[in-house]
């Protein structure tokens, strides 16, 4: 496809019914907005110019489409007249010379780039302007497609159909793609003869009819024009993206035991051969290298994961973790701004942050980086082969050379050459006895209060 078609996404809506003060398009869905999704359709579709139609104080929406794609342009509907009041907003670009202009929704997030693909080769084929329409078994709200010898006659707006109407199964979308020029002829002719005084874009059905150009009907499927209005909708939209992602994933290579229960986000990169097990999440930015394994009830965010590293159970890897083939990152374990070189193992019940562990290190139990003063970030550093011992204290700065051992229970403070064992321990005292008196004192203690 050429890159001649702007996408026009409206997204002015105030989402009262989201109960909050996000503009509704911001909402996400696997961690990304709505609106942001629409946005990459498009752009994974071919179409490099998108037109955002934002309602007023609407910044937030704006920084946003900005973000998805540098090359969106923001425009304000100051006054809500209807749809095509709205498409209206982007007169100026829709002036510019494109083949097509594709009206999308912001808060339509299912969307696919294929769809989107079909649409414009109806264009390309000879449609002057094309609708996308879909059949429901729960028609309510939705305006209804009028065919007539299997063309499209008209769109009637569910507050405006009659009872005949009404039980029309065949529903639009919302969603239409007109070839240029035609657009601005069709949107002036529409007039607001309706009981809400709006300018309606359904009504360009009948105008580009009546102006004797070719209008057609698309289907579509209707999980992908699904709306988002309030939270409940929001949360169904999220399972149907995360089914349809977990499907291709599974189609690609991944092996999941129980995916209803695996959370992706929506730039999750997951390798072929790699297995995930239940309760495992996804945060932003995780890329798994194949032959990886995440076990049960881990999180993972910002991280990298090389190949066949086993990942929990219940491990938590924040941002900027990059894992190295073969690594075991067990029970409890939390690293942040870590590499762990290949085959370490932090088994159990760590923290590992601001640090750097060399190939084949054993970090023991109940090991901690002390990274952090209240103020600043400080590094470890641990060479090849070294053997932290349990429940070791690791105070940054500091560098632990290669082949080196620190002793269970240390404090280790000062740097450690390569060869070293360090232990930092006090004496160990029994006073026999003590423990009994302890108990009686306190005991007393107790009863007296």
């Amino acid at each position: 496809m050429s890159t001649d078609c702007l996408a026009v996404i409206l997204a002015a809506g105030d989402g009262k019914r989201m109960k909050s003060d996000l503009p509704k398009v911001l909402h996400p869905i696997a961690g990304l907005p709505m609106v942001a999704h629409v946005i990459r359709s498009a752009k994974l579709a071919g179409i490099s110019h998108t037109a955002v139609v934002v309602g007023e104080k609407s910044e937030l929406v704006g920084e946003c489409a900005r973000r998805a794609n540098e090359m969106s342009t923001i425009h304000i509907q100051n006054e809500r007249l209807g749809t095509a009041h709205a498409v209206l907003a982007a007169r100026e670009l829709m002036s510019s010379n494109f083949n097509e202009v594709l009206i999308l929704y912001g808060d339509v997030p299912l969307i696919t780039p294929n769809t989107i693909n079909r649409a414009r080769k109806s264009v390309a084929q000879g449609s002057d302007l094309s609708v996308l329409g879909f059949e429901t078994c729960k028609p309510f709200g939705y305006g209804r497609m009028v065919m007539q010898g299997g063309k499209l006659t008209s769109i009637i707006e569910h507050k405006n159909a009659s009872e005949k109407e009404k039980k029309i199964t065949y529903c639009n979308s919302g969603i239409m793609i007109f070839k240029f020029p035609y657009i601005l002829d069709i949107l002036e002719e529409i007039k607001k003869n309706n009981s809400q005084k709006e300018y309606y874009l359904t009504d360009a059905v009948e105008v580009g009819i009546n102006m004797g150009l070719r209008v057609h009907a698309l289907d579509v499927d209707e999980e992908e024009i699904l709306g988002v209005n309030d939270r409940v909708q929001l949360a169904h939209a999220e399972q149907r993206w995360q089914f349809r992602r977990r499907r291709e994933l599974l189609m690609s290579g991944v092996s999941m035991s129980a995916p209803d229960t695996v959370v992706l986000s929506h730039d999750t990169v997951v390798y072929p051969d790699v297995t995930i097990e239940p309760n495992v999440i996804f945060g932003e930015n995780v890329l798994v290298m194949s032959g990886a394994k995440i076990r049960a009830f881990s999180y993972l965010e910002g991280a990298r994961v090389g190949s066949n590293a086993v990942i929990g159970p219940y491990a938590r890897l924040r941002s900027d973790t990059r894992i190295d083939e073969g690594v075991r990152v067990g029970c409890f374990v939390e690293t942040k701004t870590t590499y762990v070189g290949p085959y370490a193992k932090i088994n159990h019940l760590s923290y590992v942050g601001d640090s750097e562990i060399g190939s084949r290190t054993n970090v023991g139990a109940g090991t901690i980086t002390c990274n952090y003063d209240g103020y600043s970030k400080y590094k470890t550093v641990i060479g090849e082969d070294v053997f932290i011992g349990s429940n070791t204290s690791l105070v940054a700065p500091l560098k632990v050379g290669s082949r080196s051992n620190t002793g269970a229970g240390s404090i280790i403070y000062k740097d450690v050459s390569e060869d070293t064992l360090a232990i930092e321990r006090n004496d160990q005292i029994n006073k026999e006895g003590y423990a009994k008196f302890l108990r009686n004192r306190n005991k007393a203690k107790k009863f007296r209060s």
